[in-house]
Order: C-alpha cells, then sequence, then structure tokens
C-alpha cells in the first residue's frame, strides 16, 4: 500500500515537471512573438503616422509586458508548496492576470484620448496608407491566430489561467487588427474617392481596438479578482457534490469546501458513511471518493475526511429499504445485531404473493447480494419472506445454546404436510428475550402464500413451546434438486 502511494507520488511528481516544462516553453514563445509585432508595428506606425498601427504597437507592447509577467507568473507558480506557501504559488498566475488587467485599461485611456484628439481636430492628419502597412497588419493577425490557439491548446490542457489571460491578449489582437485593416482601408478609399470624412476613419479604428481591449480587461480582471477571492462557479460545488454521493457507501456529504489556486483544485470533504464498518471499508470509500474527484478535476488535491453517520442504525434500515425499493420489493422490520466484532441483519421482505418459492428467493438473493456490496461489513442476512410486515429496531445480541430450540422445531415439522430441511439455527439473547433465525429450505414449487404460512406457523409454535422466545424469523428457500 504504501509502495503503491510513492509510485503514485513520483508520477504525479513527473507529470507536473512536464507541464511546467511545456507550459514555460509556450510562455517563452509569446514572449519572442510579442518583441516581433511591437517592433515593426511601431516602425511602421511611425513611417505612415497610422494612429490605428500605433495604437497596435501599444497593444503589443503591452501584450509583450504581459508575456513576460505570464513568463514570470508560470515559473514561479511551478514550485511546489512551502512552509511559506502550504497551498503552493498558483495564485501567482492570478494576480499575474489582475496585473495584465490594469495594463490594458491604460493603454485603452490613451488610445481613446488620441483618438478623439484627432477626430476633433481641426488640422487634419496625414496617414500613408501604404502597402507595408497593409503588410504588417496582415502578419500580425497570422502570428496572433498562431500564438493564441497555441497558449489556449496549453491553457485548457492544464488549467492554466495566466496562459488563458496570455492567449487572451492574442486573440484580441486579431480582431483589433482587423478593426485597423478597415482604418486603413477607409484612408485609401478617402484619396481614391475625394471622401474626406473616410479620412477620419483611422481613428474610429482605434476607438474600436479600445472599446474591444477595454471589454475583454474587465472580463478578465473580474474573473482574476473572483479567483483572488476564492470564489468558484456556481455549479461546481453542485456537480462535485453529485459524484461524491455517486460512491457506494457515502450516505450523504456533510460539507464540501473548494477553491482555487493556479491551474489546481483544492477541494476538502467530509462524507457520512454507515457506522460500524470496518476501518479497511472506511478507507476505500475515502480513497474511491478521492478517485471520483480526480477523474473529472485531475489537478483537484483532494482531502477526505469520513464520519460515521449521524443517523446511525436508521441511517442503514434505510439503506436496506432503498436496496428493497430498487429491485421492486420491500423491506420492513429491519433488525441489526452485533456480536463479537460481527454485525448481521434480519428483515422481512415483502415479494409478490402471486410468486413461487423458488421465484421469489431468487429475487431474496439478488437483494441479499446488493446489500452486501452497499454495507460490506455486514456478516450475515437473514430474510423472512412475506406479503405484508412492519418494524425496525437495532440492539446487541449475545448467542446461547440452541438445543431446546432445535428440538421443538423437530416437533412442530414432524406434524406438517409440507416437507422441510431446518439449517444455520441461531438463537441470540436480547433485552427483551430471545431472538430466533433460522433457514428453512422447502420444494422449489411450494408458493409463496404457502411458505408464509408454514413460518408463521413456526413461529406460534416455538414462542407457545419454548418460554423466553420473543422474536422469530425464518428465512425459506427452495430445496436442492
Amino acid at each position: 500500500m504504501q509502495s503503491g502511494g510513492v509510485t503514485r507520488v513520483e508520477s504525479t511528481d513527473l507529470q507536473r515537471q512536464a507541464a511546467n516544462r511545456e507550459k514555460r516553453l509556450v510562455a517563452l514563445s509569446s514572449v519572442l512573438a510579442a518583441v516581433f509585432l511591437t517592433g515593426i508595428k511601431l516602425g511602421v506606425g511611425i513611417w505612415t503616422n497610422s494612429l490605428g498601427i500605433l495604437s497596435e504597437a501599444a497593444h503589443s507592447g503591452l501584450d509583450l509586458v504581459a508575456a513576460a509577467v505570464t513568463l514570470w507568473a508560470v515559473r514561479v507558480s511551478g514550485h511546489p508548496a512551502d512552509r511559506d506557501h502550504t497551498y503552493g504559488h498558483g495564485k501567482v498566475e492570478n494576480l499575474s492576470a489582475l496585473f495584465e488587467t490594469l495594463l490594458l485599461f491604460l493603454t485603452c485611456a490613451w488610445i481613446i484620448y488620441e483618438a478623439f484628439r484627432r477626430l476633433f481636430s481641426p488640422e487634419p492628419v496625414v496617414v500613408d496608407a501604404s502597402v507595408w502597412a497593409f503588410l504588417v497588419v496582415i502578419t500580425s493577425i497570422v502570428v496572433d491566430v498562431s500564438r493564441s490557439r497555441a497558449l489556449r491548446r496549453v491553457a485548457e490542457k492544464y488549467g492554466s489561467q495566466a496562459l488563458e489571460a496570455d492567449a487572451l491578449h492574442f486573440s484580441t489582437d486579431i480582431y483589433s487588427s482587423l478593426v485597423v485593416l478597415v482604418g486603413l482601408a477607409g484612408v485609401r478609399a478617402a484619396a481614391a474617392f475625394h471622401l474626406p470624412v473616410l479620412e477620419k476613419m483611422d481613428a474610429l479604428a482605434a476607438l474600436g481596438v479600445a472599446v474591444i481591449v477595454v471589454w475583454v480587461s474587465f472580463q478578465l480582471g473580474l474573473r482574476s479578482v473572483r479567483d483572488l477571492l476564492d470564489a468558484v462557479p456556481r455549479d461546481l460545488p453542485e456537480r462535485m457534490t453529485g459524484l461524491i454521493r455517486s460512491v457506494p457507501g457515502v450516505a450523504r456529504v456533510i460539507q464540501l469546501r473548494v477553491r482555487r489556486s493556479g491551474p489546481d483544485l483544492f477541494a476538502d470533504v467530509t462524507v457520512a458513511a454507515a457506522s460500524g464498518l470496518p476501518l479497511e471499508r472506511v478507507h476505500a470509500i475515502a480513497d474511491a471518493v478521492e478517485t471520483a474527484i480526480r477523474d473529472a478535476h485531475p489537478r483537484a488535491d483532494v482531502v477526505v475526511h469520513v464520519e460515521p453517520d449521524a443517523a446511525g442504525t436508521e441511517g442503514m434500515v434505510a439503506a436496506v429499504r432503498l436496496q428493497a425499493s430498487r429491485l421492486g420489493l420491500a423491506a420492513h422490520a429491519v433488525r441489526f445485531y452485533e456480536r463479537d466484532a460481527r454485525r448481521s441483519v434480519e428483515l422481512h421482505l415483502e415479494v409478490d404473493e402471486g410468486l413461487s418459492l423458488d421465484e421469489a428467493h431468487g429475487q431474496a438473493d439478488r437483494f441479499e447480494q446488493a446489500l452486501r456490496r452497499e454495507l460490506p461489513g455486514i456478516a450475515d442476512v437473514v430474510t423472512h419472506l412475506e406479503p405484508v410486515g412492519d418494524g425496525s429496531a437495532a440492539c446487541r445480541a449475545e448467542a446461547i445454546p440452541a438445543g431446546r430450540i432445535h428440538d421443538a422445531i423437530a416437533e412442530f415439522l414432524a406434524g406438517e404436510a409440507i416437507a422441510a430441511q431446518p439449517h444455520d439455527l441461531q438463537v441470540q439473547r436480547l433485552a427483551d428475550g430471545l431472538s430466533v433465525s433460522l433457514h428453512c429450505a422447502l420444494d422449489p414449487g411450494t408458493g409463496i402464500r404457502d411458505a408464509h404460512d408454514l413460518t408463521e406457523r413456526m413461529e406460534r409454535f416455538l414462542k407457545a413451546r419454548v418460554s423466553g422466545v420473543a422474536r422469530v424469523v425464518v428465512h425459506t428457500e427452495p430445496r436442492d434438486a
């Protein structure tokens, strides 16, 4: 068990190292792309005096800063948890995204100011919408498409908000560059068709860029603040609770706390399981809960605490009845016994009156198998087949010799017309008297009503013949051919 745990930890460490390496490489490539785009846009923008291209250069310059911050954030967030950062360094990615948002807002403020100055300036501003201007914008679009796809792919693969923010920057550049193309086309059209009003298209295009960037920046900043405040998507706890409830053995979810730190998800889970389960079973339930969450969220760090169900025996009674209802049956008169660290359950199982004993016993077998899977701590299950009944309880039991009961059963069956083979007789002393349970093999063709009537007569006979008998449970089953 320990060896498997060490292997799993080592495998996880190797996966994290590979993920951090891939994230750093894609972040570095974004820095180089931003350097290239900023340089050509700035040079062509100054040469052509195009505010649209200059605003794009400023935007790309901001992308350069953002890409550098992203590279730094990815490097730092990949460091393992230490004494001062017990949850790791993932929040650095959220901080870098928030910093990038502030830079975007500052750039947009300058672009909007300069655009309005040019729109309302009495003197015309000469813009050279040359072929070079078009080429630099088209080149920018090609590079932006390539980088945004690469960044988004790695961001989605590893859940990196910093890389997602960087991908958003390059995606924004694509749309803003298209707006600049429209502005440059307007300037060319103004010269070709002698329409001076179209010369303002460059400034209008810059305003379009600013509007796009402001909106995207606001969304990015809002997400960063929410993550820093440990907010999670509203449906995440709901979906995770559903996953936990689907784990066999989990009676209910007591508490679930979830928080994000960069690409990592931390979940603290407290669940209730049936009381009295062996330690191995409790540990298996905790492992199953952790596995269910990790399957849905591979970067999740999960801590599971299992508590005994506050409902106690009532919770297990509910589990018995639930298993019966899933098979179209009904269970009542459910009692749990604890003796020598073993737990057993006796119950009355309602079946269709028209069934033969063989058919009814088949349903009882399926029910018992399902119940053992749901409550692995149960050592013995004794079902009494009947059409009707009610009652449930739980108590401590003490085994006693069954000689008198065995003789009384033999005496009863000697006077019955139905041939029966009793076995697995158990007698236990309870607070209110003796509890007798046994299995009784009958002919497979016996009707369930006849089998039930036989057990009722046996119960009355034993209570009358042996003093102190308070309860009799007879499990009828088909006799082997």
